[in-house]
């Protein structure tokens, strides 16, 4: 039986009418507790579900720099998923990780949310990993979304890998080429993976965003997360996915060599949806929401929300 614990809440009062929610919730999904921070202004505002990347990469310390101008016009919801920030806290999966597992886990938070604050749909966004995570509810289960935000996402990954690969082969160096040429696509173990995502990091493409990538990290990463990962870089949307019946919306960086935005644009004029369209940033790369945060905010305010809400 699904059920809830309220673990903190900070502010939940009435303002002009409004009631602010600023709450961490626990919920039972999958078998195991795990965390939901929601924020809104007004919680009568439509909900919108943010699935991070990685996978593995919570957003709940960078919540306001990604989400605040959306909190005054959104109940907003953010999910550590399982093995991630405060969920694997919370407590570790004791079953294999597969990408069935985060899709039950994906549609069980969703029908959770909608039946604790009684709405018939949310918005969602996906980011990168999570984008997968979103196409496959908006393919098994439109109905329940207004729309769906896939940002930087994962649609051919092994192609994309192998468009950054040659990219990288032609513009660096010979030390570089060096660790490049034991990289394959499909990635076979975790340092192939991180002498791929070291040299690309070091692309003018992504002077973006600041991050190093010590091998280290990678390696530990990956005892978790590879194979599950592996497995979402297999799928080709263009062959799985030619349909989405409901409004979609990508949002792509011009300079995303990770999950290639000439992919997103192509799959964007390929795929058939009752709405979408392309928002593509120029001089962003994958970490779009970061580091165009009030535009990317913006962008769902002024356009997907007023263009998808039917009050």
């Amino acid at each position: 039986m699904r059920y809830f614990l309220l673990f903190v809440v900070l502010t939940n009062y009435s303002l002009f009418g409004q009631q602010q929610i600023d709450t961490t919730i626990i919920y039972n999904i999958g078998g195991i507790k795990q965390s939901v921070r929601i924020k809104g202004k007004d919680v009568a505002k439509p909900l919108i579900l943010f699935l991070h990347g990685g996978p593995g990469g919570s957003l709940m310390q960078k919540i306001d720099k990604v989400s605040g101008k959306l909190q005054e016009h959104f109940v907003v919801v953010h999910w550590d998923q399982r093995e991630t920030g405060q969920t694997l806290k919370l407590n570790k999966t004791t079953q294999p990780l597969t990408l069935q597992l985060f899709y039950n886990d994906t549609h069980d938070v969703i029908d959770t949310l909608l039946r604790r604050f009684q709405r018939p749909k949310l918005y969602l966004i996906g980011y990168s990993w999570g984008a997968g995570l979103g196409f496959h509810i908006a393919d098994k289960y439109p109905q329940l979304l207004y729309a769906y935000i896939p940002v930087s996402p994962v649609i051919d990954q092994d192609r994309s890998d192998s468009i950054s690969l040659a990219m990288l082969n032609k513009d660096m160096g010979k030390n570089a080429r060096k660790e490049l040429a034991q990289v394959k696509i499909s990635f076979e173990n975790a340092e192939q993976l991180y002498y791929h995502r070291k040299w690309l990091l070091k692309h003018e493409g992504q002077k973006f965003v600041n991050l190093s990538l010590p091998k280290s990290f990678v390696q530990s990463w990956a005892v978790t997360w590879f194979d599950v990962w592996l497995r979402s870089c297999e799928i080709n949307l263009f062959q799985n996915l030619p349909t989405i019946n409901c409004p979609v919306y990508f949002f792509a960086g011009d300079k995303d060599y990770n999950t290639n935005y000439t992919i997103t644009q192509e799959y964007f004029n390929r795929v058939t949806a009752p709405k979408k369209d392309l928002f593509l940033f120029e001089n962003a790369g994958h970490s779009l929401p970061e580091t165009h945060s009030g535009e990317f905010q913006d962008i769902i305010i002024k356009m997907i929300l007023t263009a998808t809400f039917d009050r």
